[in-house]
């Protein structure tokens, strides 16, 4: 009977050679290598395996998880820290106070890099820094701007006036949406106005000016008027706009006014938005020429400012508008504060002055229409252009007139 020789016995090895893990089987042996190894030339049963990673494999290997791992260690250190900064930054810019406040939205550092992703585009300059091009994730486009740097004792100034901005809810001011804390500077996130700044549409380089009609013109002052007498009373805690120039003016894609930039105060006031509407220059304009003292010269000497007026809308039919916008202004100018007119008589008189333009066109429309139905003819004398509207022409005149006194003794001028 055949008896079976166990090859992987150590007594047989020199005959029965192997380099690595022997397994007996009937009639022969399996020879192979071990774990971590690979065969070598004639395999295992003539040579030793070679180890799959050499040395200086495993060493480099060892390296790089030691190096990985102490990246990882350094990296999560650094994310702690930078939280713990971004808590420390969000505590010291209010964020305790307001997170509990309802009408805006605080938004992460993170959320802030991906409402403005790799969009720099810059489109104006706010009263502390650039105003950023931004789009949440509606899509829905917004103004992101920086604050100032907030330091403890300004912390309860800050977050009050942050408050207040957010409850301002009135169509001719701009919206604050919300805040990010997280940084040393907050930033501060408004609604959009496509058409920027009223500065920008008014004094652009010639290629680029906007046509704008008396009409939206006094649009454009009433709305900016309402935002500020909104502002003035209309809320629980009073903001006086200090700084109220066509520069903080902002348009949207509809041309509505919009008031925005509470930031430093000057005397800048809203007499000076409404001379550069019926002008169309700027408060220094040529060779160092006052805006404001030549329209006081003009109405001191002439009683009408009328030569500077801008000539795209000074048509003889609306010179009179012009000339009460140009008294309202220099009586918003008054150096004497309390003769100025408040914000509720400039809109109430800013608003006569579009009504009263309105029915003029309405008279001369109604009056034209008849007068071509009754006499069945093409055109129309120019007696009837000149007569037709005289119940609103008349009103104006006696506006005029009346206002004229006003402004002389509240000026103290002949």
């Amino acid at each position: 009977m055949y008896a079976d020789i166990n090859e992987c016995d150590p007594s047989n090895k020199d005959k029965y050679p192997c380099y690595g893990v022997c397994k007996n089987i009937v009639g022969d042996y399996e020879c192979s290598c071990h774990t971590g190894y690979q065969p070598s030339g004639g395999g295992p049963k003539k040579q030793e395996c070679n180890p799959k990673f050499p040395v200086a494999a495993q060493l480099a290997l060892g390296v790089s998880l030691g190096f990985s791992f102490l990246v990882v260690v350094v990296l999560f250190t650094l994310m702690m820290l930078q939280r713990r900064k971004m808590n420390e930054y969000f505590k010291k810019n209010g964020g305790s106070i307001l997170q509990n406040v309802d009408n805006i939205v605080i938004f992460s550092k993170d959320e802030m890099k991906k409402i403005l992703k790799n969009n720099s585009e810059v489109i104006g300059q706010g009263g502390f820094g650039k105003v950023y091009k931004g789009r949440l994730k509606d899509n829905t486009l917004v103004a992101v701007t920086t604050s100032i740097e907030v330091t403890e004792a300004q912390k309860e100034d800050f977050t009050n006036e942050v408050i207040i901005q957010s409850r301002m809810m009135h169509n001719n001011i701009i919206k604050l949406l919300g805040c990010c804390l997280e940084m040393d500077v907050p930033m501060l996130v408004y609604e959009f106005a496509a058409n920027g700044s009223l500065k920008d549409i008014l004094h652009s380089d010639a290629s680029h000016l906007v046509p704008l009609t008396l009409d939206l013109r006094l649009d454009i002052a009433i709305e900016s008027a309402e935002g500020l007498r909104y502002m003035h009373s209309s809320i629980s805690h009073t903001i006086r706009h200090g700084d109220v120039k066509p520069a903080n003016i902002l348009l949207t894609d509809k041309f509505v006014a919009k008031i925005s930039d509470f930031g430093h105060p000057s005397f800048l006031l809203f007499g000076v938005v409404l001379l550069e509407l019926i002008s169309r220059r700027q408060t220094i304009y040529g060779k160092n020429r006052s805006l404001i003292i030549e329209f006081q010269e003009a109405y001191d000497q002439a009683n009408s400012g009328r030569l500077l007026f801008d000539k795209d809308i000074a048509i003889e039919e609306d010179v009179l508008i012009l000339e009460e916008i140009g008294r309202l202004a220099m009586e918003c100018l008054n150096e004497k504060i309390d003769e100025r007119p408040d914000m509720k008589e400039v809109v109430a008189r800013l608003m006569m002055l579009r009504r009263s333009r309105k029915l003029k066109q309405e008279n001369y429309n109604i009056s034209r229409q008849q007068f071509f139905e009754e006499n069945s003819i093409d055109e129309l004398p120019k007696s009837f252009d000149d007569n037709s509207s005289s119940s609103s022409a008349e009103l104006l005149s006696n506006l005029a007139t009346k206002n004229s006194l006003t402004y002389r003794s509240t000026t103290g001028r002949d």
